[in-house]
């Protein structure tokens, strides 16, 4: 399983990709909030950027997912990597169950998200999606849950005593072809929405041969940092629910794209 240095010290560039120095100054932590969440306490969105795997869009062999989180400066707020052996990954696909750590620019671990196996078939009722989030790990703070339904994608936000406290209601049709797709974030009676995750349309070029996806998550500034951190979490489980898929290409067509749009398929 993947290692990391989780030493004390601050780093001026993005884990994994030399080069990025441009990370988000840490505010101060109000009462009650667990470490590292105290970024959450400024921002009132997050763009998460999933790495292109090269590698992955050459051949379809599925690697651990890597996540660049920022805010609405284009500052880093965390760095979130899968944790998923080879075997797994392979096998189970996009319904795979995995580990994922969160990571903020000294290298702590600040969440954990964890996620079972289960049947993605809407058609099994008993063995529906959910992830739980950790902050700090080994402390849960909430879940995400599926709920079944006939026609739409719905996921039920908890607390850490399973009690409902946010839904997130997703199309009819969850397919990216040219723009976003939107998946509300609203009160319990539905009546009122508080927030949105948008899986953004990234280009012709990056979206038929890569899995890779970038997101968008709003919510109101002035949300508790553990709801904001459970919606964080929300937006992996929407991404491997929904987005997540091997790509197969042919050496002759892949190479024909790149050759006209490379830069398409930069992270």
């Amino acid at each position: 399983m993947a290692q990391y240095n989780y030493e004390q010290q601050p780093v001026q560039q993005q884990p994994g990709v030399p080069g990025q120095m441009n990370w988000m100054p840490a505010p101060q932590a109000p009462i009650g909030c667990p470490p590292g969440l105290e970024y959450l306490t400024a921002v009132d969105q997050l763009l998460v950027q999933q790495q292109v795997e090269l590698l992955e869009a050459f051949t379809g062999f599925e690697s651990n997912n890597k996540y660049k989180i920022c805010n609405s400066m284009g500052q880093q707020v965390y760095f979130a990597a899968e944790d998923t052996d080879c075997c797994t990954r392979q096998c189970c696909g996009p319904a795979r169950p995995f580990e994922m750590k969160v990571l903020d620019n000294m290298q702590r671990e600040v969440m954990h998200l964890s996620r079972p196996l289960r049947c993605q078939c809407c058609c099994c009722p008993c063995c529906l999606q959910e992830i739980e989030i950790q902050s700090p790990p080994g402390t849960v703070i909430g879940y995400v849950e599926q709920k079944w339904t006939w026609w739409k994608a719905k996921l039920e936000i908890q607390d850490a005593q399973r009690q409902p406290i946010m839904m997130i209601n997703g199309p009819c049709c969850p397919c990216s072809c040219g723009s976003d797709v939107e998946f509300p974030i609203q009160s319990l009676d539905g009546n009122s929405e508080i927030g949105m995750i948008t899986k953004q349309w990234t280009g012709l070029a990056r979206e038929m041969f890569t899995d890779a996806e970038n997101f968008g998550v709003r919510f109101p500034q002035d949300l508790d940092v553990k709801f904001k951190a459970i919606l964080m979490g929300a937006c992996f489980l929407v991404d491997f629910m929904f987005f997540e898929h091997s790509k197969q290409l042919k050496s002759t067509s892949c190479t024909r794209t790149l050759n006209l749009g490379s830069d398409s398929l930069q992270p």
